[in-house]
């Protein structure tokens, strides 16, 4: 018997539970060995020679063990081998498979490492192990696999040593400018290599004030708040558009030095030493304003023993001149020569083309932005018709791209007193009773300015002119309040005339005031009838017919608010189904509000209440005789079917399938009948209803279609199964949702170039899709790679530019493939041809004349073919006529012919007897003719 020990020597706790196997206690083995026990194998060894049948191979074995245990040595403290306890010694062993050189085994079965295991270079060792007696296997294999556990034993790295930013001036706060960016070759999914980014410190820092932030995770590097308020650019020459750097400096050096003509400005020390500093200036990396240290740490940060690598980055400010000129404030009516110059903008871009347009949608827009970003306003403004604009600056390159955020410009228009007040009536009237206290407010006189009330050019004060026919009113010369000096009494006057100045600091008005004293409200309303009856109403009685009219008289001073009366249903009137219309005349209208609905209510009960606007003396309350009541009878009527909703919209893909439910129509008959549904309109015929439950669905053959129509309508009808005739309607409008099925498309798929000069084809494509199905396009060469002989380049949303890089020694046609995607990713490859020629001097390709000679064309071809068979047939047409004219000749000399009585037997005589006809050489009887063929033969001579 020989029992098979598998030792492998590591530096770790660990537990083997596989079953069928035997296994050791846990053991903690403080040098490199790992002990596998295999399952006992019974062998008969006699003289070294085993005579068993090989084994079945065993199960795969999985180990864990962590990178970098010691290195050669197995046992105690490392100093020599342990040999398990073997029952039998093992002739010999065999270890193949992933060793790398790294993994052994003693002649007595043991496993150990010669070197340090990398978890960066191997994650896992698949060995297999057999064991041997001479040369002949006798157990195995089997299948060991060792994974490699990861150890914190990499430090993170940057991939640059020093890293360059430009910012610009007022960047907001958070918006990325730079990145660093940092690896490590540990396990990603494990802490080891959890990244965290942190900034170290700045320099310059004078303040203890952070100018700039990094972001812990990406490694984003951006200004913090106080660095969008602080930085600040250094300093230098501003470059004029398409303008030369040197030309901008001896500019710029003129103005502040005195020139000397006899030295010139390259010799100047004081001007050499200004262009270095420009230089740098331009070159800002060369000297930079900041320096950041950043540290990236591995285990996320959060440990005492993650490690870390450093890197600088220098960091440039740089001037930002795009800055917004507003808000531009403009006096309204401003004299002056226009088009007149109102702010200005500068890009950072010095070539780039300036674009105004106006955020609001106005019809006049009186601005405009000259080349060099000089904002002009082209004629006089004025606050009352607009007193704000919202001008909008784009700065783009020749292309029309942005090259910097477009800025929001405000322009206000400042008031100046061009208005007058005005009297908001010709005539202001008020009324006030007798008998009111001294102080009473009798009303507010209405004016108004049109100028900025925020400013004095719309301050108004009031004062009274005159009062007529006795002073006994007073304004508030601030507010324009009316009130009355003492207590008016009708007896002493009916009416009072005012006459009242309005200023404002440049304008005056006078408005006119008639004040009127009314009778005190002493009198209730009374109606002619407290009980108006019953009455009878259809159900589908209009809204607005007048079921009744009542009336009421007032004994107070005809004409006053005293004796004015008001009608007003205070109790029965349920939903507000009725109203009452008052005129001035005592007299009062019960209307229909609402539709009637006899299933709701069939009957109401209605009080209605007499009422003046002015309020009654004081211990007069309103009473029985102020109020009147009227019953009212609803009787039925078979109405019409009603629709749940009054508006049907509904809104679906156009991809939705055949089949499915497009909305359920909801509607019900008054007085429950059965309704049924029908369809019309749907000129389509993508649709159809169910007439029992109103489904609507897309039929089973039917494709919705946005391209062929984005909305539609029809109507659906809802009418009584008993009787038809009482139906209800109601639109239904279906707005279908765009899908991307279609793909951008090439307008053109072909054109030429001259090789002489090349000029770029612009290609243009079409999505009939919407956004964000449609445009912009991405075009590509189909191959995924750069052309040698063609470029394409994007121009805008659309199109683009395909470039010649490499002429062909002759006239060639090429067939390009290109591939146009739209804004969701969905598109094909498309064939585009180009033939490159030589052109003629009006820009057309030229082709010589012996390039096709001997080889004719198909036109030509076909002409030749046509003209032979017309000729042909011209011909044959010919003879044909010349054929027939000679038979006719030929019958007309035989019936000419004259006949001879004696020569009955010969065909050349002037005889032919009676009952034969002449056939080829001899006479035929007719009768035996007849009987064999029926009729003579048509070139005969029958008789």
């Amino acid at each position: 018997m020989i029992r098979f020990h598998k030792v492998l020597h590591v530096n770790v706790e660990l537990t083997f539970d596989q079953a069928g196997w035997g296994c050791s206690d846990h053991t903690t083995v403080q040098g490199v060995t790992l002990e596998l026990l295999s399952k006992s194998l019974d062998t008969e060894a006699h003289h070294g020679t085993s005579h068993n049948a090989p084994a079945a191979a065993q199960p795969p074995h999985r180990h864990s063990c962590w990178e970098r245990p010691g290195e050669g040595t197995t046992g105690e403290q490392g100093s020599r081998r342990t040999r398990g306890e073997h029952l039998y010694p093992t002739p010999s062993t065999r270890l193949t498979g992933e060793t790398e050189g790294k993994i052994s085994i003693s002649e007595d079965g043991w496993l150990y490492l010669e070197q340090a295991l990398d978890w960066a270079h191997t994650q896992t060792h698949t060995l297999e192990l057999e064991a041997l007696v001479g040369s002949e296997p006798v157990e195995g294999p089997v299948s060991i696999t060792i994974n490699v556990l990861d150890v914190n034993n990499h430090a993170p790295s940057f991939n640059q040593t020093d890293y360059n930013g430009i910012v610009k001036e007022r960047t907001p706060a958070g918006v990325p400018f730079a990145r660093v960016f940092a690896t490590d070759l540990d396990d990603p999914e494990s802490p080891n290599a959890h990244l965290s980014y942190t900034l170290v410190s700045q320099i310059p820092n004078r303040d203890n004030t952070l100018f700039f932030q990094i972001n812990s995770n990406t490694g984003d590097i951006s200004t913090t708040a106080e660095g969008e308020r602080l930085l600040k650019a250094r300093e230098g020459v501003v470059h004029s558009r398409g303008g030369d750097f040197r030309d901008s400096l001896k500019k710029k050096f003129d103005e502040y030095c005195t020139p000397t003509d006899d030295i010139p400005y390259e010799l100047n020390p004081f001007y050499s030493c200004v262009q270095r500093a420009e230089s740098r200036r331009l070159n800002p990396l060369e000297d930079p304003d900041f320096t950041l240290i950043v540290r990236v740490e591995d285990m996320g940060g959060e440990s005492l023993n993650a490690l870390n690598g450093n890197a600088r980055v220098n960091i440039a400010v740089q001037e930002n001149l795009w800055v917004n000129p507003g808000p531009i404030n403009l006096r309204e009516q401003l004299k002056g020569i226009y088009p007149m110059p109102i702010g200005k903008v500068q890009s950072n871009d010095p070539s780039a083309l300036y674009r105004l347009v106006q955020k609001e949608r106005e019809l006049t827009f009186p601005f405009n932005v000259t080349e060099e970003g000089d904002i002009l306003l082209t004629e006089e403004l004025d606050r009352e018709d607009k007193a704000m604009y919202i001008l909008v600056v784009f700065a783009e390159d020749s292309h029309g791209n942005e090259v910097d955020p477009p800025l929001e410009v405000q322009v206000v228009v400042d008031d100046v007193n061009d208005n007058p007040p005005i009297c908001e009536e010709e005539l202001s009237v008020f009324e006030v009773q007798e008998n009111e206290p001294t102080g009473s407010p009798i009303g507010d006189l209405m004016v108004h300015d049109a100028d900025d009330i925020n400013t004095p050019n719309a301050l108004l004060s009031y004062s009274l002119v005159s009062q007529t026919p006795s002073s006994v009113f007073t304004i508030d010369g601030i507010s324009g309040r009316i009130q009355a000096k003492q207590m008016l009494q009708r007896r002493d006057a009916t009416e009072y005339h005012l006459t009242v100045r309005v200023n404002d600091p440049g304008f005056s008005t006078e408005c006119k005031v008639l004040i009127k004293v009314i009778d005190i409200n002493n009198e209730l309303p009374i109606f002619e009838m407290n009980d108006y009856g019953s009455h009878n109403l259809s159900e589908d009685t209009a809204v607005g017919h007048t079921l009744l009219t009542v009336k009421a008289t007032d004994a107070d001073d005809p004409g006053t608010g005293s004796s004015r009366i008001e009608f007003h249903i205070t109790a029965g009137n349920k939903d507000g189904v009725f109203a009452m219309e008052t005129d001035d005349n005592g007299e009062g209208r019960l209307v229909v509000a609402k539709p009637l609905n006899y299933e709701a209510a069939s009957s109401y009960m209605l009080q209605i209440d007499a009422r003046n606007p002015e309020p009654l003396v004081k211990g007069l309350e309103y009473g029985a005789e102020s109020s009147a009541v009227v019953s009212l009878a609803i009787s039925d009527v078979d109405e019409a079917p009603v629709f749940a909703m009054d508006i049907l919209d509904v809104a679906v893909p156009e991809d939705t399938k055949a089949g499915a439910t497009l909305l359920k129509i909801n509607a019900k008959d008054p007085e429950g009948k059965e309704i049924l549904f029908k369809m019309e309109g749907d000129t389509k015929g993508w649709l159809e209803i169910d007439p029992a439950t109103g489904e609507i669905k897309i039929k089973n053959k039917a494709v919705l279609d946005r391209e062929t129509v984005e909305a539609f309508h029809f109507t659906v009808v809802a009418f009584e199964k008993a009787n038809p005739e009482l139906s209800s309607e109601r639109e239904v409008s279906v707005r279908l949702l765009d899908v991307n099925d279609n793909v951008p498309k090439l307008t053109e798929n072909q054109a030429f170039i001259c090789v002489k000069k090349p000029q770029p084809i612009v290609l243009t494509a079409l999505d009939a899709d919407a956004d964000p199905f449609g445009a912009p396009f991405t075009f590509s060469l189909a191959q995924g790679k750069k052309s040698p002989n063609w470029d394409l380049s994007t121009v805008d949303g659309t199109s683009a530019k395909l470039t010649l890089k490499k002429s062909p020694s002759e006239d060639k046609t090429f067939l390009i493939p290109i591939n146009i995607k739209d804004n969701a990713g969905m598109g094909i490859t498309q064939k585009f041809e180009v033939r490159v020629c030589n052109c003629t001097e009006l820009g057309y390709c030229f082709t010589k004349p012996d390039v096709h000679a001997g080889v004719l064309g198909m036109p030509t071809t076909v002409g030749i073919l046509a003209g032979t068979v017309g000729f042909i047939a011209l011909v044959l047409v010919i003879a044909f006529h010349r054929i027939k004219k000679d038979n006719q000749k030929k019958a007309c000399r035989e019936k000419r012919m004259p006949f001879s009585r004696n020569s009955g037997h010969n065909p050349e005589s002037h005889w032919i007897p009676a009952g034969k006809f002449w056939s080829g050489n001899t006479w035929v009887n007719t009768a035996f003719y007849h009987k064999a063929y029926s009729r003579p033969p048509a070139t005969s001579l029958y008789v």
